[in-house]
């Protein structure tokens, strides 16, 4: 009897859409679909405006936090009898504080720190509250609870009182102030990441990597943790914002940096008796504050939208 099924004759043709597949190695047709996302989020993020703008003008922030020597026009801590609470000028754009610094040097050498303080609050946060929210997700039971409970009552605080309680047993600093808030930031991160593992353990694909035997580490590697990693970036991003807005609140406190340093916060705490007379010494970091803080959170919501393909720019 003649089997019916068409059978490819090895001598054919190479179709001309495949044509120089056969000399590919498999692990090129791997990065395809991981590259054709990565294209599609970044397409749908240029739509953005908001985005791309407060993209551009983070990136602008650069400049001043590695640099700000070359920058400023004047000594940040230097104190000038002669030019006591100048209004902003020429001379001084911003103008002069109660010790006759100046303003826009102050806030462009305390760029530096709040920067620094978003990225490594944000990066202790995720570092220790990722693999929780791995391990918590993924074996589960009387792990799971145990740290889900300590998780909750971490949570039951608001995030600055939180920070406040661990700077308070630190001690008062920025590195402290830094770590303060990087711990804090944990619970959030872990809760996340677990929700995320939960979701994705159940799908087929994780199940079939078990069946053929791979081990626990491999499938959260290479299976689990590509697919959390999205909603991570974006509070990640919008972390930084709420860190930032942390640290200048220790600061304005007397937790954080400590004065002559110019950072936003300390800026806005020793301005503040001179409000009335002399609004530009708050007034202008408060601005800092604010814009660097809604770029972030622009650019957060931005890539929140480009992540998800079911929502459209």
């Amino acid at each position: 009897m003649v089997d019916p099924t068409p059978r490819a004759d090895p001598a054919a043709p190479f179709p001309p859409e495949l044509a120089g597949a056969r000399s590919l190695p498999v692990s090129r047709f791997a990065s395809i679909p991981q590259l054709t996302l990565l294209a599609s989020t970044l397409g749908r993020l240029r739509k953005n405006r908001a985005a791309v703008v407060s993209f551009i003008f983070l990136l602008l922030l650069l400049i001043p936090t590695f640099f700000p020597a070359q920058i400023a026009p004047y000594d940040p801590i230097e104190i000038s009898p002669d030019e006591i609470l100048q209004p902003p000028s020429r001379t001084h754009w911003f103008g002069t504080d109660q010790y006759g610094r100046d303003i826009l040097s102050r806030i462009i050498y305390g760029t530096q720190y709040s920067i620094q303080l978003g990225f490594i609050a944000v990066g202790i946060a995720v570092l220790l509250g990722l693999p929780l929210g791995l391990i918590s997700g993924f074996y589960g039971v009387w792990l799971d609870n145990i740290l889900m409970r300590v998780v909750d009552i971490m949570l039951a605080f608001p995030g600055i009182l939180l920070a406040l309680v661990f700077v308070a047993i630190l001690g008062p600093g920025l590195n402290k102030a830094i770590l303060a808030v990087g711990i804090a930031g944990i619970p959030a991160y872990t809760r996340l990441v677990r929700g995320s593992v939960l979701s994705v353990k159940q799908y087929a694909y994780v199940e079939a990597a078990r069946v053929i035997g791979c081990s626990n580490l491999r499938i959260l590697i290479r299976h689990v943790l590509p697919n959390v990693f999205a909603p991570v970036l974006v509070l990640a991003t919008l972390g930084i914002a709420t860190a930032i807005i942390s640290g200048s609140t220790l600061s304005f406190l007397g937790l954080g940096a400590q004065p002559p340093t110019p950072e936003w916060g300390v800026m806005l705490s020793t301005g503040r008796d001179y409000m009335r007379g002399n609004w530009w010494i708050s007034v202008f970091p408060g601005l800092a504050i604010m814009v660097t803080v809604l770029a972030i959170n622009l650019l957060g919501d931005g890539l929140r939208d480009a992540l998800d393909p079911r929502l459209k720019v």
